[in-house]
């Protein structure tokens, strides 16, 4: 009988440690073979210069260096997104301005649209705000034919990563702290 408790027990043992993650203080997975809940978004002066809390306590990230197709004429047009999350960091939603692009940047490339009045006033909408990192869930939404938000993805060895949708220009990945991402 005893033997039959231990060998139940370290079953029992076994079963709970693999279905375990490895979660860093803040949380966040940080086993790049695990798709992540949440992740870490991270200002910067390079692509995320706009990323923190408003006034009312929601998360956001504000780009006006995001590009795509444009669904009716094919042409490749810019946008300034503002994306928003509620305080706990689910998302909750996202407001798209289409802005020009500057003469002859190749198609795959990420700059600024040069929309500096329109980010000052999506700015304005957020109130007094933070600029900080945030921790949020990934999240894709389609606007006028168009995909926005951060996309879970995986390579082929089974690595996740989050990437910026439209335009593919950040990808963040394991350990999720928005410190490093790809470009």
């Amino acid at each position: 009988m005893r033997l039959l408790l231990s060998v139940l027990v370290a079953t029992v043992s076994a079963i709970t440690s693999a279905c375990t993650t490895t979660s860093d203080d803040s949380g966040l997975e940080t086993d790049p073979l695990v798709r992540p809940e949440r992740f870490t978004i991270a200002p910067d002066d390079y692509h995320v210069p706009y990323a923190g809390t408003a006034e009312d306590g929601r998360k956001f990230f504000l780009s006006d260096e995001l590009f795509g197709e444009d669904p009716t004429t094919g042409d490749i047009v810019g946008f300034v997104g503002l994306y928003l999350w509620n305080a706990d960091g689910t998302f909750a939603e996202v407001r798209v301005d289409t802005v020009g692009r500057a003469e002859g940047l190749p198609p795959g490339q990420a700059s600024s649209a040069g929309a500096d009045d329109l980010v000052e006033r999506r700015l304005g909408e957020l109130g007094d705000y933070e600029i900080e990192p945030i921790v949020v869930e990934p999240f894709t939404t389609t606007v006028d034919g168009v995909i926005f938000g951060w996309k879970v993805d995986s390579y082929d060895d089974g690595t996740y990563w989050i990437g910026i949708l439209p335009g593919d220009f950040i990808a963040y990945y394991a350990p999720w702290d928005g410190l490093e991402y790809d470009t």
